[in-house]
């Protein structure tokens, strides 16, 4: 073999050289795809409520016991603390004394979706439908002429609260909304698509055999009505106090002649969560304290009380410290957060909106993004140079797959993820996720070697 030019020893000294980490051994794929057989099965809980419902459950069998407010834990504890049946904090109590700050892990466990309105049920040409209100930011088309299923919880007026599934069973159900034959379509499609479909039209529809009465009017509606009494107890004015919405049908499957993906709804962010429980998890004698949260409604912007602009982490912390006779905020100064949300991958058929150089690509890794936001990096926690370091040299120690990346083009688009909610406290923070193609779609797609890199890498660093 001869000898390597001068300038292929500088290329190698000094220039990156991405990887496509699907070139690894069989062994490393292999983990990968034991590894994401537990991770499709968390993908069949749909809501934040099923998440947090299911995650309870995982964290009992794994030793976690409910946060009891005055108790001083010992190093290796866990326990965990739910809020309002939407969001959940899990901790693993450090060997180091807990005032040398925290390992954070934050991820979101809501997703885009058709909420539905207070008043939902009604009755068009002997049709009966559910109204919604779509709940983040989706593409409105997206949603039409799929099958959805129906999940949520209903209070009854006399207080009882009511879990709703349906559609997850083979026997069970799905439902609809319709769509405009092309046929009859030519004025639709002269309209931009953010004119041709409107979010008034994403009804539900639920039903067309009438009630046998013919003193009644509104049949079908009435037939529905009975339906949902007969089984659930649910009356008409019960649906002022619900929260049910429509999720896509679809089950998660591998995706492609090579089972390399995830073909699944949820993948943002759930995809981030299960890798966040598992490291939590799996994490046993940490030196530092480890904090992982699930948070709600960060698809619309992280408000109310079970988001991360609310004040729960926070009050959680300050009673979790304050039996060690610390001071929250002197505690999160010297901690570190991943906020753990995913990133956009490059998607060739669409590669006018991706700025290459910079972009994440399906295969290559865990993404780090040191900021995100749009324009000028408006609405955004920008990571230190001193926190880029500290995340590069603990992965690149570990032998973790990584990429930088950033949510497209400057002057196209952008998002932003929980981070800057989390730095506002004086905590280090960065975003680290996994890369998605179709993000925000009923049916996103992930690799499965990109999923397990980020469980390794948030699992390194709540070491």
């Amino acid at each position: 073999m001869s000898e390597k030019t001068p300038g292929q020893l500088l290329t190698e000294k000094l220039l990156m050289k991405p990887e496509n980490i699907g070139q690894r051994s069989a062994e490393e794929i292999e983990k990968a795809n034991k590894f994401c057989e537990g991770y499709k099965e968390f993908l069949r809980n749909k809501t934040e409520r099923e998440v947090v419902d299911y995650t309870i459950e995982l964290l009992k069998q794994n030793g976690y016991t409910e946060f009891k407010r005055g108790v001083k834990y010992s190093p290796g504890d866990k326990v965990y603390k739910t809020n309002r049946g939407k969001a959940l904090i899990m901790v693993t109590i450090g060997k180091k004394d807990i005032s040398e700050g925290l390992r954070i892990g934050v991820s979101h466990i809501d997703s885009p979706r058709l909420d539905f309105k207070p008043n939902p049920l009604f009755e068009d040409t002997e049709m009966a439908y559910f109204k919604t209100h779509y709940y983040g930011g989706i593409k409105k088309y997206q949603w039409f002429a799929i099958p959805l299923s129906i999940r949520g919880t209903v209070i009854l007026k006399d207080g009882t609260a009511v879990k709703v599934r349906i559609g997850d069973e083979p026997e069970d159900p799905i439902f609809c909304v319709t769509d405009l034959l092309p046929h009859l379509d030519k004025a639709q499609v002269k309209k931009p698509v953010a004119e041709a479909f409107s979010g008034e039209a994403l009804n539900l529809l639920i039903g067309c055999q009438p009630f046998q009465d013919e003193e009644v009017s509104e049949k079908v509606k009435l037939n529905i009505a009975n339906i949902l009494f007969e089984k659930y107890g649910i009356t008409e004015s019960d649906f002022n106090s619900a929260e049910l919405c429509a999720v896509p049908a679809f089950e998660p499957k591998d995706l492609g002649f090579d089972r390399a993906m995830i073909g699944a709804y949820g993948h943002d962010d759930r995809v981030c969560s299960y890798t966040a429980l598992m490291a939590e998890i799996d994490t046993k004698a940490p030196e530092h304290t480890t904090v992982t949260v699930f948070a709600d409604k960060e698809e619309t912007g992280s408000d109310g009380n079970t988001g991360m602009n609310s004040y729960f982490l926070k009050d959680f912390l300050e009673d979790l410290v304050s039996s060690y006779g610390a001071e929250v905020r002197h505690i999160l100064e010297k901690s570190k957060c991943l906020s753990c949300d995913v990133s956009a991958a490059v998607d060739p058929a669409f590669a006018e909106v991706f700025e290459r150089r910079n972009a994440s690509y399906i295969n290559h890794g865990a993404v780090v993004e040191k900021y995100g936001g749009g324009g000028g990096k408006y609405n955004t926690n920008d990571a230190s140079a001193e926190m880029m370091g500290f995340i590069r040299t603990l992965l690149n120690n570990a032998g973790i797959a990584w990429q930088t990346g950033e949510l497209g083009r400057i002057d196209i688009g952008g998002g932003g993820t929980v981070a800057k909610y989390v730095s506002t406290h004086n905590v280090d923070t960065v975003d680290l996720g996994v890369p998605v193609l179709s993000m925000h779609a009923p049916f996103e797609v992930v690799s499965k070697l990109d999923v397990y890199m980020t469980y390794l890498a948030v699992a390194e660093f709540y070491k």
